[in-house]
């Protein structure tokens, strides 16, 4: 068969063939089992070199849109079958969401803004009196721009000198939501209009007013154990029965969801706090299973701009075609957890009752944050600063490693190939409590973490979360030293 696609240019040729075939595969223009033409005759179609067909094809198939059978061919892989269709006649996906909003909520109506009239979990905690803290979820802030940041700064001050006093939009400034949907469509493959995008007060509060239209008192909610505290904390405030779900080496385990269940948190591309990306085949079962039964899928993207090895699946939320996930994303982890900015892009039948419940909370986050950030972003500064920092902290997580896999290699090993983020997961491996280790490395200066408080149900994995986003390289490499004296010691 001879595929329709289309070459702009000679620049990013592969990441143009691969994104137009995984598009036209999770669209269902091209059916499971269908068979692709070879690499070789591909290449001659195209007018590019079989080099270039052949890393497409290799892409592919390492993340499971097709499968290779020998003697045979190539192959749209059957998984994606399986996947909710879009609504014919419907050019936005999520015209169609899953109804999961309640009652209340569903019959709440934002008011526009120009008419609105005044209305115990787990979180980091980075100990500076210690010679190096392992802390998960704190960032380097001293290798941010501030200088401009300033000038950001100053330019929303001036904008907002010439503005008017009053109350502005829920859903957050207007050019700040452009720069996010502009930043996922490029990196993150979430195709989203500004409309679509609502800016919080850090992920935690996208994640409460998800749960505050979703949930009434009772209703179940299942979350990954072992998971994010935080996230649990919230659930179980607004009345909702949070039921733990196993994890293993794809991910959530999908068949042990609960049937009851309204709504699902996950973290897909990073499980925290083990590492593990969701595997393709988990995600198509999680949304056939939502599909099923009407339930709202959260997607916690928290560190996806750090991936140091391979290539990540793409979120869960670019395979959504029915309205059936929440992606919800913050700057914490890219910029600095005290400037209290994430964003979210809802289901489209969450919009309104979303701010509306924003505009009764807060009404609105900082103007002067949100224009700065948006100037920020737009201006390119962001993604070099997030350049900068993507070779900082390789170059941590390397250091880590090479003590985990050398002389730390008899007590602690790493739960998984974890390829991405700002920390790392290692299990104890000898006879060793975990507490007794913390405690013992706390008095030689060395805060370590253990796993365990992040498990709701046994078993519970014996070891610790090492976070590297605060720790220079020779902190890391002199604390990991002392580490595996300590241990031998014990």
């Amino acid at each position: 068969m001879e595929l329709h696609v289309t070459v702009s240019g000679r620049r990013d040729l592969a990441a143009q063939i691969y994104r137009q075939l995984r598009d036209s595969i999770v669209d269902g223009r091209l059916a499971g089992g269908t068979r692709l033409p070879s690499t070789r005759d591909l290449a001659q179609q195209l007018g590019v070199s079989r080099k270039t067909t052949l890393d497409v094809f290799e892409r592919l198939l390492a993340e499971g849109y097709l499968n290779s059978r020998r003697g045979s061919g190539t192959f749209v892989a059957e998984t994606l079958e399986r996947l909710p269709a879009r609504e014919r006649g419907h050019p936005n996906p999520q015209i169609r969401a899953a109804t999961t909003v309640t009652e209340a909520a569903r019959g709440a109506q934002a008011t526009p803004w120009w008419q609105a009239e005044a209305q115990g979990g787990l979180l980091p905690r980075f100990d500076t009196r210690l010679a190096c803290d392992f802390a998960g979820g704190v960032t380097d802030k001293s290798r941010f721009p501030f200088d401009i940041w300033r000038r950001c700064i100053n330019d929303a001050l001036r904008v907002q000198a010439r503005g008017h006093g009053m109350y502005r939009d829920p859903a957050g400034e207007e050019k700040l939501r452009l720069a996010v949907s502009r930043y996922l469509a490029f990196n993150r493959a979430v195709q989203a209009n500004w409309e679509d995008v609502i800016v919080t007060q850090g992920a935690q509060q996208a994640l409460d007013l998800l749960a505050r239209v979703t949930l009434a008192p009772g209703d179940v909610v299942a979350v990954e154990d072992p998971g994010y505290p935080p996230a649990r904390d919230i659930f179980a405030a607004l009345g909702a029965k949070v039921v733990p779900v196993p994890v293993d080496d794809e991910g959530l385990v999908v068949a042990r969801l609960p049937k009851a269940a309204r709504l699902v948190y996950v973290t897909p591309s990073h499980q925290f706090p083990l590492g593990m990306p969701m595997s393709l085949e988990r995600r198509v079962a999680l949304l056939e299973w939502a599909q099923a039964r009407g339930a709202l899928v959260i997607e916690d993207d928290y560190d996806c701009e750090y991936r140091f090895e391979g290539r990540s699946l793409e979120p869960l939320k670019s395979l959504d075609n029915a309205g059936l996930v929440a992606y919800v994303g913050t700057f914490s982890k890219t910029i600095f957890p005290e400037l209290r900015v994430g964003y979210m892009v809802p289901p489209a039948t969450f919009a309104a009752p979303l701010a509306r419940a924003r505009q009764i909370g807060d009404c609105h986050g900082c103007v002067l944050t949100q224009t700065a950030l948006a100037n920020f972003m737009l201006n390119g500064h962001f993604a070099r600063h997030l350049r900068r920092m993507h070779q900082t902290y390789s170059q941590r997580r390397d250091t880590l490693l090479a003590h985990l896999r050398g002389p730390l290699a008899p007590w602690l090993e790493p739960v998984m190939p974890n390829t991405a983020g700002l920390h790392l997961a290692a299990r104890l491996v000898a006879p060793l409590e975990a507490g007794a280790v913390a405690e013992a490395a706390r008095r030689a200066s060395i805060g370590l973490h253990p796993l365990a408080p992040f498990h709701l149900e046994a078993p519970v994995q014996s070891g610790f979360l090492f976070g590297y986003g605060a720790v220079e390289v020779e902190r890391i490499d002199a604390a990991l030293t002392s580490l595996a004296t300590l241990l031998r010691a014990l």
